[in-house]
């Protein structure tokens, strides 16, 4: 039981307990228990959603089980989530990780480099520009049913709010198609974006994401990309005229080993999906076949040779251009490169080493982990490429520096301080968060070809789109010039880093590019604080003249009690001021109004509340105009002082 959820439930236990009784011990924690991974012998075992990880792609949160928000919701102690802090693990897996023997690995280096290097999928920089370039815009189910609908104004632009689809009137099934087909077309414009500036900073390598054309390979929801095929063409055109590679990687869930029918009809459709999208972007002919399909092998379901048998009956069954894409990959969770390397020599399949996988999942009897041992199978490896005349690559990524345990380990880190010691000519793939980033590091620290291609960002500038020219202009002040609008920069342009290509941000730096937060302070949030917003002159100027009034009250009220008058410079010029706005006709009466009022003193107050009956009611307060008399007070009224100092009686 992690430390955490003990030490809460331990809590609730200690507080449904009377104080009189001892608590019981607290139970110790259960060791963690490995189910069986085959569904025909443990029925508690789901294939697919809840199928072993064995994609480097895939999400922690989609990888292992979460602690929904309901049942952390009865735990007392707060729950923190650290995405970059290691999973917790048990004393027996922490002890078993720190007593396996230590890595060792290589001290080659492929340099000079001649290779390419990519990243996976997304550009940070490009998600962040404005308007955001990305290709994975995806949806839901519900969505697109939704979307059926016409809009409650179809002369108007959908909107979130304003402009939502009216579920009143009839649904078309084609309207709803036509919703998520655009959403495929956003994405597929913008790989050609994503093109252009991988080649403008020196990268020549991408992985495609598999969300491109959301819900494409779905049992019911799904359909061709025919309607994309001239966009697709165009990124394709681009992509082999400067001599990009493209690849994909099918989901964690795309499966050929598993023992269950509907597992493997959503695989093949999944990966019949993946192949048409690589077939429309029209490559030429040797970037056509570097065009491949990275596949995992999945789940064990009980026994490796029996999943095997299931993988290659349902490979010989696939089609041809599913067939010629297809490679296979060692995982971090099951199979390793023993496993997978005569498979893939028997069936004609490339393989791709991953070597953050090798060091996590390695046949301890034929090999030690790290990069050294892992080079004698090399020839081996990259034999099964040449036979299909296909480019060879690998993947490359690290752990978090705080992982210890394998689990922990399978999280890949930010970015990378090395190159594994592959081919110098090898495309290689860096599997990192920090994507495009990752490989910029890995550019400078070894003055790879590309490094002075870039340069680092300003925190929270950006000088390469057109957001303020766009947005609401100030008005310029009285007396000044309106300033002139800066140039725009061109749709081509935009976010593609500016002429001094400022696309580099530092480690952790990700927020920089993001505007800055605006924080909202309150104009007092405690007695003597100010907000760091100025105030306006016209409002620090009745401020200003509020106090003055106020201060004036408070000496005319301290002088009717028999104060001495002390006349501030606050109170002279409150007094001036009212004499300036007063009428001249009404200055005489109100002089003999004050003339007339008499000096009663808080002393005399009391006395005459002292000398009536303890039985007789107070007098009431006259209201209205019966209560303005001889001796009534021209200021409004105030309630009196109450002192709360008791007096001591005097010792006689």
């Amino acid at each position: 039981m992690p430390k955490r959820k003990a030490a809460s439930t331990a809590a609730a236990t200690a507080t449904a307990i009377p104080a009189t009784e001892n608590p019981p011990a607290p139970a110790p924690a259960p060791k963690r228990q490995r189910k069986s991974a085959n569904p025909n012998k443990d029925s508690q075992i789901i294939d697919g959603a809840q199928a072993l990880r064995a994609s480097p792609d895939a999400s922690p949160e989609e990888s292992f089980p979460v602690k929904s928000a309901k049942a952390s919701a009865k735990t007392d102690a707060p729950q923190f989530l650290d995405e970059d802090a290691p999973e917790e693990a048990d004393e027996e897996e922490i002890q078993a990780a720190l007593s396996r023997p230590p890595p060792v690995n290589s001290d080659y280096l492929p340099l000079p480099w001649k290779g390419r290097i990519g990243y996976a999928c997304l550009c940070t920089y490009l998600r962040f520009s404005n308007p955001p370039v990305f290709s994975s815009r995806t949806c839901r189910i519900a969505s697109i049913l939704e979307n059926r609908h016409p809009l409650k104004n179809p002369d108007e632009p959908p909107h979130a709010t304003k402009n939502r689809p009216d579920k009143d009137k009839p649904a078309d099934v084609a309207r709803g198609q036509a919703y998520v087909e655009s959403l495929g077309l956003a994405n597929a414009r913008d790989i050609i974006k994503m093109i252009r500036w991988n080649d403008r900073y020196g990268i020549k390598f991408m992985r495609l994401s598999s969300e491109m054309f959301p819900f494409a390979s779905h049992e019911e929801y799904g359909y061709n990309l025919k309607f994309a095929s001239q966009v697709l063409a165009e990124a394709g055109e681009l992509a082999g005229k400067l001599g990009h590679r493209l690849t994909t990687h099918p989901g964690q869930f795309t499966q050929l080993g598993s023992p269950r029918k509907s597992v493997i009809d959503n695989a093949i459709r999944d990966l019949q999906y993946h192949a048409e999208l690589l077939d429309l972007l029209k490559l030429p002919p040797q970037q056509d076949r570097d065009a491949v399909m990275i596949l995992h092998m999945g789940g064990m379901f009980g026994d490796k040779g029996e999943t095997l048998d299931r993988f290659r009956e349902n490979y010989k069954n696939l089609d041809a251009n599913i067939k010629k894409r297809l490679v296979l990959e060692n995982d971090d969770v099951i199979w390793s490169v023993h496993d997978l390397l005569p498979i893939c020599e028997e069936l004609n399949i490339p393989m791709v080493l991953d070597y953050h996988h090798h060091n996590i999942i390695f046949d301890a009897d034929k090999i030690r982990e790290g990069t050294k041992d892992i080079m004698d199978l090399y020839p081996r490896i990259l034999a099964t490429w040449k036979r299909k005349n296909i480019t060879p690559k690998m993947h490359y990524s690290e752990p978090t520096p705080a992982a210890i345990t394998g689990r922990q380990r399978r999280k890949h880190s930010p970015r990378v301080a090395t190159l594994p010691p592959c081919p110098p000519d090898m495309d290689l793939m860096i599997e990192a968060k920090d994507k495009e980033q990752a490989v910029f590091e890995l550019m400078r620290i070894f003055k790879l070809p590309g490094y002075d291609l870039f340069n680092d960002i300003l925190p929270h500038v950006r000088n390469d789109d057109n957001k303020a020219l766009d947005g609401p202009k100030r008005k310029p002040k009285k007396g000044q010039e309106p300033e002139p609008d800066p140039e725009r920069v061109p749709d081509d342009e935009v976010g593609m880093g500016g002429p001094e290509g400022r696309v580099y941000w530092p480690p952790s730096m990700e927020d920089w590019l993001r505007p800055v937060k605006r924080v909202v302070v309150k104009s007092e949030d405690k007695e003597g604080a100010t907000s760091k917003k100025s105030a306006t002159p016209k409002k620090a100027k009745a401020k200003v003249e509020a106090e003055e009034d106020d201060t004036a009250v408070k000496v005319e009220a301290e002088v009717g009690r028999g104060a001495k008058p002390v006349v501030t410079k606050a109170a002279k010029k409150t007094a001036a001021k009212k004499a300036k706005e007063a009428p001249k006709n009404a200055a005489p009466k109100a002089a003999k109004k004050v003339e007339e009022t008499p000096d009663l003193t808080e002393e005399s107050e009391d006395l005459s509340d002292l000398s009536a009956s303890p039985d007789t009611p107070p007098p009431k307060p006259k209201r209205g105009k019966a209560a303005k008399g001889k001796g009534a007070s021209q200021r409004p009224a105030r309630g009196k002082r109450v002192s709360y100092v008791e007096v001591e009686d005097d010792v006689v």
